[in-house]
Parts: structure tokens; C-alpha cells; sequence
């Protein structure tokens, strides 16, 4: 671990709150803070990783990802990246400072390369991320309802990968949502299904893969048991499979 260039680590993910911690030792950077501060200043001290946050990168304005955005700015005087419709959509209030970027050009944090890329979420203008440091590959990419061919081509030939897998279809199909909230969920603008997760990690598994988070799972709709099932199946390379849940973090990777 000492020794890693990169660190990551997925305080939380799920409907209720996301926020994934990425630290190269000299800059460290949240993708979204979904929790509220004291929740995320509280997971990131129990994991022994209070370190200051010198950004926080925001994938889109549902609540459960910026929740605790306003109050970190504006506490810590730590900056804000979105795009310039995700800003306009979250009403954040007054930040520290506001920094926007567009989908398909890349922006550098400290040594960290960020590459924001387009996702299809029913957002403003929903963006995965590919992060690049001295040689090693993240991509996060959830909340999404299908996996284009831009992001596929975009999480190609990672080290890690935070992938959602977020239902299961029968059990959406049989559980207990309304009609409409089931069609949401499932379309095109919704959420990645295990079956979709594992049709995406068929393709994108190679020799060099090391971990895949599966990430933003339903807690009525899907099992960490039944993602791993499922999803796991796509696995033949080394790669270790992890599930990322709502109400506790994932093991600090380092790669």
C-alpha cells in the first residue's frame, strides 16, 4: 500500500449517498459527495484517510451525489468541478470556488488527469471519468441506463474499474416500486443492470485489470449476492471483484 501510486476508495454507493476518494499521496480529489460533510469527514477518519481534499469532481446533480458538496466547499475551502448544466441543475449554493469542464476534454489536478466523458442518465449533463496517474488507468462510470460505445471505448484498458451494477430485472420487474419508477429504472436514461455490468466487464476485462467495484446497487432491487453472481461470470482474467454498499466503505485499493 506504501508503495502504491494511486489510492482508492469508495466511501459510499447507493441511493442514498456516493462519494469515491482518490489520492495520489500529494493531491487528493472526491468524485461526488453524496453523504452529508460530517458523514464524509467521519467514513474518511475511520479509514485513516482525513487528509485535506484539494477538489471535489461532481458526476451530476441527483442529491444522493452532491449532498454534501455545499457544506465541504464552503467549510474546507475546497474547490467544485462540474459541468457548467450540472452547476446550473444542483443549485449548490456559494462555493469556495466553482470550476467547470466540458465532457470529452481532459483537466489535470495536481498529477491526476481527470477525462470527464458523457454518460446516458436522466441528469443535465451526467459525465463518467477515466483517471490517469503516471501510467496507471480509473474508470468510474455509473448511473447509467446503457453503455454506449463512448463508454466503452472510454473504460478500455483500466487498472480499476467502479462500475455500476445497480438491479437485478426480476426482481425489479417483481419488487415493490411503481410502473413508472420500474421504467425509469430500466431504460435507456436509468440505471446498468448485473446483466448489462456483466456484458460491459466481458469487454472490458484484460490481463492488466486489478479490481472492479461494483457500484450504486439497489438495496431493494439487488443483492451484493446476486450482483456478484451475476456479474461474476464475465470474469476470466485476475481481476478481483468487489461490491461497494450504502452504509460502509470499501477497502482502500491501491494500485
Amino acid at each position: 500500500m506504501n508503495d502504491a501510486k494511486l489510492q482508492v476508495c469508495v466511501l459510499a454507493s447507493g441511493s442514498r449517498g456516493n462519494a469515491v476518494w482518490i489520492s495520489d499521496g500529494a493531491t487528493t480529489v472526491l468524485v461526488d459527495a453524496g453523504l452529508s460533510g460530517v458523514e464524509i469527514q467521519r467514513r474518511l477518519a475511520a479509514c485513516g484517510l482525513d487528509r485535506p481534499i484539494d477538489a471535489i469532481v461532481v458526476t451530476h446533480e441527483h442529491h444522493d451525489h452532491i449532498q454534501g458538496v455545499g457544506v465541504l466547499s464552503r467549510r474546507h475551502r475546497i474547490p467544485v468541478w462540474a459541468s457548467s448544466p450540472t452547476f446550473s441543475a444542483a443549485r449548490l449554493g456559494k462555493l469556495y470556488a466553482q470550476c467547470a469542464f466540458e465532457c470529452g476534454r481532459g483537466f489535470d489536478l495536481g498529477r491526476l488527469r481527470f477525462h470527464p466523458f458523457a454518460t446516458s442518465h436522466d441528469a443535465a449533463d451526467p459525465a463518467g471519468f477515466v483517471v490517469t496517474c503516471d501510467g496507471i488507468k480509473i474508470g468510474i462510470a455509473t448511473d447509467l441506463g446503457i453503455a454506449t460505445g463512448l463508454v466503452r471505448t472510454q473504460l478500455k484498458a483500466c487498472d480499476l474499474l467502479v462500475l455500476e451494477a445497480n438491479h437485478d430485472p426480476v426482481m425489479l420487474e417483481q419488487g415493490p416500486y411503481p410502473w413508472p419508477l420500474k421504467q425509469r429504472i430500466s431504460g435507456r436514461s436509468g440505471h446498468l443492470s448485473n446483466r448489462d455490468s456483466r456484458c460491459l466487464l466481458a469487454e472490458l476485462q484484460h490481463e492488466g485489470l486489478r479490481h472492479v467495484v461494483l457500484a450504486h446497487l439497489s438495496e431493494v432491487n439487488n443483492t451484493p449476492q446476486t450482483a456478484l453472481s451475476e456479474v461474476g461470470q464475465a470474469l476470466t482474467c485476475r481481476a478481483r471483484l468487489h461490491v461497494a454498499i450504502q452504509d460502509r466503505p470499501t477497502p482502500v485499493f491501491g494500485l
